[in-house]
């Protein structure tokens, strides 16, 4: 029965309820932030930590996942799942000069991303094949009409 408190007490110690570890769907959220907008799908905050240490945050708290990509583009980072988390994307956008830190952007994975996706490849295999059809339909006019044109040219020479 002892053993049995003092494993709930170091369970309750270590929770992230206890530890306050914030997060929204997931996605680690520091602990320095002031909210700017929340809804269900998405959340944008300012956090007083610059865009490298806000990088550095993210890159250790999401280390232990291996389906998240970061992207480096030129006015923020982008911070992606290619796996099955709640949340579709971090963006930390760069440019910040006033000294008020750096704007981070969480966003839902949603329907209407994942289907639209699908359907632009679904697109994209029919117009590839469409090409491919078309060259080899050209491809099988032009070629018998230029090996009999060659034949016609061997027999005339030959006569």
């Amino acid at each position: 029965m002892k053993n049995y408190l003092v494993f709930l007490l170091i369970l309750m110690c270590f929770s992230p309820v206890c530890s306050s570890a914030e997060d929204f769907l997931g996605a680690p959220l520091p602990q320095q932030k002031e909210i700017i907008s929340k809804a269900d799908n998405r959340i944008s905050f300012r956090s007083a930590l610059s865009h490298d240490a806000m990088v550095r945050y993210y890159k250790g708290a999401l280390s232990k996942y291996e389906d998240i990509k970061f992207y480096d583009k030129q006015d923020r980072t982008y911070i992606e799942d290619h796996g099955k988390m709640k949340w579709h994307s971090i963006m930390i956008l760069k440019g910040e000069k006033d000294g008020a830190g750096v704007v981070v952007l969480i966003v839902k994975d949603n329907w209407t991303w994942i289907i639209g996706t699908l359907i632009i490849r679904y697109i994209g295999v029919f117009v590839v094949l469409m090409v491919i059809c078309l060259t080899m339909a050209v491809s099988g006019i032009i070629l018998p009409w230029l090996i009999s044109k060659a034949g016609e040219k061997k027999a005339g020479a030959h006569t």
